[in-house]
């Protein structure tokens, strides 16, 4: 049963239910049909809580406020996360001098607003016998900005990349 999937009212299929009402009261083991007319007494539904228990625990409420306040909490938690913003620096094993400077320029500025970095060293042709060479060209960006980040894992080899991870500093 996915959380999605709330049984309410006459889709409880149990005969005996544990019944709770909304200000906490406790009904204890009644039938089903006894906490129907409860629920439906206070003009609130029947909720299925926890259909695993012996025997299944069930809650007179509004299941409209309720759900609006699941979505609610949802809504804030979502608000709290924070995105982590991946910048992706690709270099090739035989870039010059000045396009590295160039590019670790970029990334100090990225690491500065706290993004994280990912370089990837591009193989191409033969290159791929000799994946060291994009470990070296990596150890010599690593070099350049290691003032300003951290280094995830050392550089890794992936197909035909050499990738390498760097975040902010924590302040």
């Amino acid at each position: 049963m996915s959380k999605e999937e709330v049984l309410l009212n006459e889709e409880i299929r149990a005969s005996e239910v544990r019944c709770v009402g909304d200000d906490g009261t406790s009904y204890g083991v009644i039938s089903r049909d006894e906490a129907l007319k409860i629920a439906e007494k206070q003009g609130l539904d029947l909720v299925l809580i926890a259909p695993d228990a012996k025997p299944p625990v069930c809650k007179i409420m509004d299941y409209g406020k309720f759900r609006y306040q699941q979505e609610k909490k949802q809504k804030e938690a979502k608000k709290k996360q924070k995105i982590i913003d991946v910048k992706e620096i690709k270099l090739s094993v035989k870039i010059a001098q000045n396009d590295i400077n160039y590019k670790v320029k970029h990334a100090l500025e990225f690491l500065e607003e706290g993004k994280h970095v990912k370089f990837r060293v591009f193989l191409k042709g033969r290159e791929m016998a000799t994946p060291e060479a994009g470990v070296v060209m990596l150890e010599k960006v690593w070099e350049m900005i290691k003032e300003a980040g951290n280094r995830d894992k050392e550089p890794m080899i992936e197909g035909r990349y050499v990738n390498m991870l760097v975040t902010p500093k924590k302040a």
